[in-house]
């Protein structure tokens, strides 16, 4: 049986961690910006790690700026536009329980805005900017949508889906791809100029999905308590399936430093949820990290390294590639 292992860094925070998102974009320095949220609040701040910079011992975090949210952030994403050179901009967007995206826009000085959208009619479950220029955002909800939103608010596309959407990507560099998951178990490609549907995946149901996007042939998720991975080249059904918590999972990520790296967590356990890295061609995890009540999951952009949040801190495990 494999080591369970703690966290290889851990930052303190002042409240539970409901939402964590390392920017997959570059800052303009070394460091990478990170938001993370819980109940009422935003923080925004740079990690530079000891991988990184020898200076450092483990992991250094530097808030730069703290935001007042009416209510829990369930969702978050960044903007390509947030960047530290130059004339520093931080722009990020969240969604909450009250159905409504907010798109946060600060200079880190005085100029601070908050631009709520409304238009979904249940439940937000995942969002993601545009990220080429950041222009756009497209949301998926419970109503049986996906919307795609301007940074006025304004819906530009609203896609009808069949089931609740779970998770949504966009292709890196090909603008008008988008990829739906819904929860019913089937994964859509969608061209946003003839807003049809070019190709689909299936499974039975499904809770989570991922684009790979160093390597867009791949697709992943988790459905019960497995994980699934297709190659979209080959077929519509999964290439992979292999059982991996033992209770329901709850996230599917891809690595963004290696395209044979993801992660998946499982829905928080009684005592503690379990985070699991694996990589292709091993049958096993290669690590397993558990953490008291874990929340969210992200990779960060150049590092095998992924965040979880937790009651009153970050988690951060490094994986040996």
């Amino acid at each position: 049986k494999k080591d369970i292992r703690s966290p290889s860094y851990t930052v303190a925070c002042e409240d539970y961690v409901h939402v964590v998102e390392f920017s997959p974009f570059t800052s303009g320095t070394p460091a990478s910006l990170l938001a993370y949220g819980g109940n009422q609040y935003v923080v925004v701040g740079t990690c530079l790690f000891q991988e990184e910079d020898v200076e450092i011992e483990g992991v250094e975090f530097n808030v730069l700026r703290a935001f007042h949210h009416e209510l829990r952030v369930d969702a978050l994403a960044w903007s390509p536009e947030s960047r530290l050179d130059r004339i520093p901009t931080i722009r990020l967007c969240t969604a909450a329980a009250d159905r409504k995206l907010r798109l946060l826009t600060s200079d880190l000085q005085d100029r601070h805005e908050v631009k709520v959208m409304e238009g979904h009619t249940s439940y937000i479950n995942h969002l993601v900017f545009e990220p080429t220029e950041g222009k756009q955002i497209a949301s998926v909800s419970d109503d049986h949508t996906c919307r795609v939103w301007d940074l006025d608010g304004n819906e530009s596309t609203v896609l009808r889906l069949r089931s609740p959407g779970m998770s949504v990507c966009w292709h890196p560099e090909e603008v008008f791809k988008l990829m739906v998951a819904e929860k019913k178990g089937t994964i859509r490609f969608y061209d946003l100029v003839t807003q049809q549907a070019i190709l689909s995946l299936d499974c039975g149901t499904l809770i989570s999905a991922d684009w790979c996007l160093t390597n867009t042939i791949k697709v992943g998720a988790v459905a019960g308590n497995d994980w699934l991975i297709w190659d979209i080249t080959r077929s519509s059904y999964p290439q992979e399936k292999r059982p991996a918590h033992i209770d329901k999972a709850r996230l599917f990520k891809w690595s963004r430093a290696n395209e044979n790296l993801f992660a998946t967590t499982g829905c928080p356990g009684k005592i503690s949820s379990q985070l699991f890295i694996h990589h292709l061609g091993h049958p096993q995890p290669v690590m397993i990290g558990s953490a008291p009540v874990g929340s969210g999951l992200s990779w960060h952009r150049t590092l095998p390294l992924c965040a979880v949040g937790g009651d009153r801190k970050l988690c951060f495990w490094m994986t040996e590639m």
